[in-house]
């Protein structure tokens, strides 16, 4: 497999060999069920889709429902699908199969992480995009220290330029974070220890691929 389903624990440091304090985050990857397997021949190309974490059936559709029976497994909260999964795999993946994350990983191997950001609401742009305010109270000015400053230009174009960085939103989008590395992998409680931070709050899912 090219991945695994995970769900950050939270984060902690420990001391690396020439003894400098190394943040990093422990991940509880699968174990993950196989619940499709699709080729160049019905689907158009090759896959593999992973399941994980329980889920209680009277709060699963009924169209999914019967896709996890077909795989002979429970409900379960999270699917992802691994396209480009690795070449000794093809064709050995069934049906039904049970991933654990250190069939995947090994110490030392260089991983990628995929969650979704913690929200912040709607924020200023010193928040939002580092601005540095306006500045000193001069000219007249009163409690702006915080604000954006000028936005727009003067009769010409007499409009804001889209794309301008202001207030909104921030928070709650899909990031990747690339080249994190696995410090240690614990099989029996399918335990992974990346360094670094992943994104994402306690408890929330990630997806790791190599």
């Amino acid at each position: 497999m090219s991945g695994i389903i995970g769900k950050k624990v939270g984060m902690t440091s420990i001391f690396s060999a020439d003894g400098r304090n190394v943040a990093c985050t422990l991940i509880e990857a699968g174990p993950c069920v196989v619940t499709q397997v699709k080729n160049v021949e019905t689907d158009g190309y090759n896959a593999v889709q992973l399941a994980y974490g329980e889920r209680k059936e009277k709060n699963t559709p009924k169209p999914l429902i019967g896709h996890f029976k077909k795989a002979g497994t429970t409900p379960k909260q999270k699917v992802v699908e691994f396209r480009d999964f690795r070449v000794e795999f093809e064709g050995q993946v069934d049906l039904g199969a049970t991933v654990k994350a250190s069939e995947v990983f090994v110490e030392g191997d260089f991983i990628d992480a995929i969650g979704t950001s913690k929200g912040k609401g709607f924020q200023g742009v010193v928040k939002r995009h580092g601005f540095g305010g306006v500045g000193g109270q001069t000219h007249g000015q009163h409690n702006r220290q915080r604000h954006p400053g000028s936005i727009g230009a003067c009769s010409w174009p007499s409009r804001v330029f889209k794309g301008m960085r202001m207030a909104g939103r921030t928070g709650g989008n899909r990031v990747k974070v690339l080249n994190l590395r696995i410090l240690k992998v614990y099989p029996e409680k399918n335990l992974l220890l990346v360094s670094g931070s992943v994104p994402g709050h306690k408890n929330s899912y990630v997806i790791l691929e190599k």
